[in-house]
């Protein structure tokens, strides 16, 4: 049985890191999201892939290649228009000639639950669903059981709309004939994979399996550090170099020639990635910094995101806590994000980040400015 991984989405809400990568190549724990999702594969036993890329694919295609560091075959699959995960599922059709299992690529899974959806689909013959409990259904595709028969399948209903709380949990099982019922589901604009298995749930074609492990979603930019938390376990590589007086406390990653200087403090939940240097003094709490960025003696990070190449200077503050944050129009209320600096960006010395800002790529924040909000990439802030 091959497993059709679909990592062909651009992650808008996870702007501006989506900017210069897909989504399912964000890190958590130092590794790619998706690295995670073929490792679960593996662990389950699938050894065939077809990653369906679209998307900035070079950068899944160059990193991951034949699959063969990971103890697995990957075949590619290009989605050239991002026309939903239905689209997504049928442009692997080629290279699948029996039952398969389908999966988000930017979505970490257990990999016991991958394997019973594969001993479900095989023993019922039956379309499979693997399902959650969620306290916030209506951020995913809503699932109305009967038992184990899914009845209905809402995609993102209206809040306070549905009193199910159980949700699609992104691992599907398939026969041969979901490539046919997927053409012949009628879409408005994007063909979603819900659509077909709401019509195939109509006609008792659908069983569900509840997902018993670890269900790990990134939908927006501070799930990153929720789901990098989980994660993360104490890893710090050989080549990693700390100063005596420096400290690393707790469930924390440090990439290859990650250099902390004198003083300079990492505490639990943080995952540096590689070539990143920490300056002497400087406090980094709960943190996912991408490889070769800088934090400048003295400055205090936490809750933030750093991105790759990005700089935070002397005596700078991403304080942390709690934020409200507009994402597309929506103002999500009280959710844990110190800040998020992007790829490329500068900020100055005795520079400050409110709770929540967002700093695009490229942007320079000078000199003793604050930020408070959105800054978009290629930006200049001034101080006062």
């Amino acid at each position: 049985m091959k497993a059709v991984v679909l990592a062909a989405g651009e992650g808008t809400r996870l702007e501006p890191l989506t900017e210069t990568r897909p989504k399912p190549m964000l890190p958590a724990a130092n590794r790619p999201l998706l690295e995670h999702v073929v490792e679960a594969v593996r662990e389950a036993g699938i050894d065939e892939l077809v990653v369906v890329v679209g998307y900035r694919r070079e950068r899944i295609q160059s990193y991951f290649e034949d699959g063969d560091d990971w103890g697995v075959s990957i075949e590619y699959a290009v989605q050239e228009k991002q026309l939903g995960t239905g689209h997504a599922v049928l442009q692997a059709e080629p290279f699948v000639d029996g039952a398969f299992v389908a999966m988000n690529g930017d979505r970490i899974v257990a990999a016991d639950d991958v394997s019973r959806v594969v001993e479900r689909l095989e023993e019922t013959g039956r379309t499979t669903l693997a399902v959650a409990r969620s306290e916030r259904p209506s951020d995913y595709g809503v699932v109305e059981l009967e038992g184990e028969d899914v009845v209905d399948v809402v995609e993102k209903p209206p809040a306070h709309t549905t009193s199910s709380d159980v949700i699609n949990a992104g691992i599907y099982g398939f026969d041969p004939g979901a490539f046919d019922a997927l053409r012949a589901t009628d879409a408005d604009g994007e063909l979603a994979v819900t659509d077909t298995l709401e019509r195939l749930a109509r006609r008792d074609a659908v069983t569900a399996v509840m997902a018993r492990g670890r269900w790990l979603d990134v939908s927006y930019l501070w799930d990153l550090l929720a789901v990098n938390g989980r994660v993360v376990e104490r890893d710090v590589s050989p080549s990693a170099r700390i100063a005596d007086a420096a400290s690393v406390v707790g469930d924390v990653a440090l990439g290859a020639d990650v250099r902390l200087r004198p003083g300079a403090r990492v505490l639990t939940g943080s995952a540096l990635g590689d070539n990143v240097e920490v300056g002497a003094n400087a406090v980094v709490e709960n943190c996912v910094v991408l490889p070769d960025a800088t934090i400048g003696p003295g400055a205090v990070v936490r809750d933030c995101v750093l991105g790759e190449n990005a700089s935070v200077g002397a005596n700078a503050t991403v304080a942390g806590g709690d934020a409200d944050v507009a994402v597309n129009g929506t103002v999500h209320e009280g959710v844990r994000l110190g800040g998020v600096i992007g790829d490329n960006a500068r900020v100055g010395g005795a520079a400050s980040l409110a709770p929540g800002s967002i700093v695009g790529n490229r942007t320079v924040v000078e000199t003793d400015s604050g930020v408070d909000g959105r800054v978009p990439s290629d930006a200049l802030v001034r101080r006062g």
